[in-house]
């Protein structure tokens, strides 16, 4: 059982713990590497890292993030424990984020994987991972789809977690000194998301809508996009952009 204070921090929680009880932990996901267990042992370990930096900056001693090598202890763990782990370091997080809420500004910024965030995204980027990864479980179910449709979700992918969501893509490209790739992914009635590599780099930024789209779809499947995600159905988005430029733009958006 969810306490209260949880659920009503996290409440894509509950969702994203009924999609893992209905598999087997070797059952496999929409992320194409990982089984649920595997699944399951990324969410600990976010829960963890993220509680865990918070905590650091409110004691006044900040800590660096670290990298996905802190997952090791979990996969050690039988999946009884790793459950019981998973829940105990949701319960911590919703913990320190409840103290950081009464004890630092929203505004204060934290330093999390090389940049800084603010106090709220914290409580709001577990929440995207568990909806995020309960889509790699469930796919195209109707609970994803209205979670992801969210105009948070894209906001937050854009804004907050944008830069590095790109490099592992723009690493893979081979664009040369003087290429340059932009993509425009539009969702009607929204601002669209423009992304954009070259030798120096590679940005994301939400802007009004001009000119072709390069991809247009549904603000759930754009979400998905960002994430390097793909839908269960393809026609749900759209393009007339060719397939060099897809295929180039895919490559950019290859998510974590």
């Amino acid at each position: 059982m969810i306490p209260s204070r949880v659920d009503e921090m996290l409440p894509e929680l509950a969702p994203f713990v009924h999609a893992v009880q209905a598999r087997r932990p070797d059952d496999g996901t929409w992320c194409e590497a990982w089984t649920v267990r595997d699944v399951l042992i990324h969410q600990t370990g976010n829960a963890e890292e993220l509680a865990r930096v918070l905590e650091a900056y409110l004691a006044g001693t900040p800590v660096e993030t670290r990298g996905f090598d802190r997952e090791a202890p979990f996969r050690r763990m039988s999946d009884t424990e790793l459950w019981a782990t998973f829940l105990n370091r949701c319960e911590r997080l919703t913990e320190i984020v409840s103290a950081a809420a009464q004890d630092a500004s929203p505004e204060a910024e934290v330093i999390w994987t090389g940049r800084t965030v603010k106090v709220p995204f914290f409580a709001e980027h577990m929440r995207e991972e568990l909806i995020l990864h309960r889509w790699d479980l469930t796919g195209d179910d109707r609970t994803a789809v209205r979670a992801l449709n969210e105009p948070w979700m894209t906001e937050h992918s854009v804004v907050s977690v944008g830069r590095p969501l790109l490099a592992r893509g723009r690493a893979a490209l081979d664009l040369g000194p003087d290429g340059r790739l932009e993509g425009r992914l539009r969702t009607p009635g929204m601002d669209d998301v423009v992304v954009t590599a070259d030798a120096d780099g590679g940005s994301i930024r939400l802007a009004a809508p001009e000119g072709p789209a390069t991809i247009e779809s549904d603000a759930a499947v754009r979400v998905l996009l960002l994430w390097g995600r793909r839908p269960g159905d393809p026609a749900r988005w759209h393009s007339s952009a060719g397939p060099e430029t897809l295929r180039t733009l895919r490559t950019l958006l290859g998510g974590y």
